[in-house]
């Protein structure tokens, strides 16, 4: 059974092949330098012949089932599912909470109608392992209407990753997930952290936009919203320049003024370089506060589990977490790292669902 996943972002799109019946990877690769959503058709073909010329698609390797990631699903999509002429519509609706994402996705979805006539498709989406929050986790402290109308609430997104290790770390504790209280912290150039209790997400740091909560490569965070009225205020701003300070120009980079990349901060820390020691900082404390509001959300804690580029590769973060927390906590609770591997768990979605 070939299952093959498709990651459209805003400017490639990923692509890995899985042979589900061995467990294991055949190829993976990347189509880059995409500029506008009519050039998904090309990177999709370009895919399909790679796959082709490397004999994958033949000999015992047709292909059963394309599995897309999907940023948003809104309040639609409460888990993965088959892709239909219906589901594209509803899939490119929530754009206007997705503007940089969605699109792609849809792009890339139709372009596989043409190319792979034929075989069935599937959505896994970003935000629907946290659809199990509760109202009181997502509703913002705004008029309601506003949610009603205009679906203004918490989504929280990296919602496959958390999944995903959230099962590995039951697999490591060998204990069942429904008997577990865990924090995944992913830590990217985008951050954000998970309270999973009993297997299901009953809250996230993301919200509306994957601005909110931790400190990131080149987001804010969280921040006071005033601030927002301020900068428009006081320096004569535009609503889209201030949104760009806060996802473009904010984060490690504002702060250390040096680099996004948190190998460039570490160098720079060694060095002596006080605005790179006071990013790192910011970056571990906001990690430690919401590991502390979370393990009070879920009354316990069994484990925290630490992945993503920084989170699996920047072991000084964990320690420094762990030895912090240790005494509030006690030692029974888990620090620990697994890779992330949301590729993976798309493939298996995708298999389950046209089997």
């Amino acid at each position: 059974m070939s299952i093959l996943v498709i990651n459209c972002g805003s400017s490639s799109a990923k692509y890995e092949l899985f042979d589900l019946k061995k467990h294991k990877s055949i190829v993976k690769g990347i189509v880059e330098r995409i500029t506008k959503n009519s050039d998904y058709g090309k990177a999709i073909k370009t895919i399909r012949d790679r796959l082709v010329k490397a004999k994958h698609l033949k000999s015992g390797w047709e292909l059963k089932g394309i599995g897309h990631r999907v940023v948003h699903g809104g309040e639609k999509f409460r888990g993965s599912t088959l892709i239909s002429k219906k589901t594209v519509k509803q899939i490119d609706g929530f754009s206007k909470l997705a503007p940089l994402h969605n699109p792609p996705s849809v792009a890339g979805i139709k372009a596989c109608f043409k190319i792979f006539k034929g075989v069935p498709q599937v959505a896994v989406f970003d935000t629907s392992f946290h659809q199990s929050m509760p109202e009181h986790s997502y509703i913002y402290g705004i008029p309601y209407g506003f949610y009603k109308k205009y679906d203004i609430r918490r989504y929280g997104f990296h919602g496959t990753s958390h999944r995903y290790v959230s099962m590995k770390a039951s697999e490591v504790l060998k204990k069942p997930l429904s008997k577990l209280k865990l924090i995944t912290v992913h830590l990217g150039n985008g951050c954000s952290m998970a309270a999973v209790k009993s297997g299901r997400s009953v809250d996230t740091t993301m919200g509306l936009t994957p601005l909110e909560g931790l400190l990131m490569g080149t987001r804010s965070g969280d921040i006071d919203p005033a601030i927002v009225l301020y900068l428009m205020e006081t320096l004569k701003k535009t609503p889209a320049q201030v949104e760009d300070i806060l996802n473009k120009k904010s984060g490690l980079l504002g702060i250390s003024g040096i680099s996004n990349d948190m190998r460039d901060i570490l160098r720079a820390v060694r060095s002596g370089n006080n605005r790179a020691k006071l990013a790192l900082d910011i970056f571990i404390y906001r990690i430690k506060k919401y590991v502390g509001a979370y393990a009070a959300v879920m009354s316990g804690l069994d484990a925290v589990i630490f992945t993503g580029g920084i989170g699996e590769h920047v072991p000084r973060i964990k320690n420094h977490i762990a030895k912090a927390l240790k005494g509030v906590y006690s030692k029974k609770v888990k620090f620990l790292t697994i890779p992330t591997y949301e590729e993976l768990l798309i493939a298996g979605d995708t298999y389950k669902l046209v089997k």
